[in-house]
């Protein structure tokens, strides 16, 4: 299937790429997402029209996504969970449970944009998070977990 990029996209193209994907990645994610549009005549015209509104708006999206991340930049994060006397936690500390608390801290994340390469927090200490703000803008943050009786 050929597609028209309406936004950058990780690993595929930039605003206004027409890309070949599999039929079900564009038909049940990119499209229906507002990522992408089929490559039509039609829809080709209508892109190169509209491509400097595009630019602009992904700019806007960016400068936002910057922002916050400045923001979020070297955030040191402490979470509290059950633990063992040899340091280990009785259950873990999920991407979920870390934008819990980024967000009642006054952060605007989701749990999907938290990324943790090595799978949930299973140890008392100092972890390295990454959040994913926006494809430009990823930051890492400090989670300490603590142990409580």
């Amino acid at each position: 299937m050929q597609i028209i990029l309406l936004e950058k996209v990780g690993n595929l193209g930039n605003l206004g790429d027409i890309v070949k994907v599999k039929d079900g990645y564009g038909r049940n994610f990119l499209i229906p997402q507002g990522k992408a549009k089929r490559a039509t005549e039609a829809n080709k015209a209508e892109i190169a029209a509209r491509r400097v509104e595009l630019e602009k708006q992904q700019a806007e999206i960016l400068a936002a996504a910057q922002a916050r991340g400045e923001k979020l930049a070297s955030f040191t994060m402490t979470v509290a969970q059950k633990a063992g006397v040899d340091g280990r936690l009785f259950g873990s500390v999920t991407n979920g449970d870390i934008a819990e608390g980024l967000v009642a801290q006054g952060f605007e994340v989701t749990k999907a944009l938290v990324r943790m390469p090595n799978g949930p927090l299973k140890t008392i200490g100092d972890h390295v998070v990454t959040v994913a703000l926006h494809h430009d803008v990823v930051v890492d943050i400090t989670v300490t977990v603590v142990g409580e009786a």
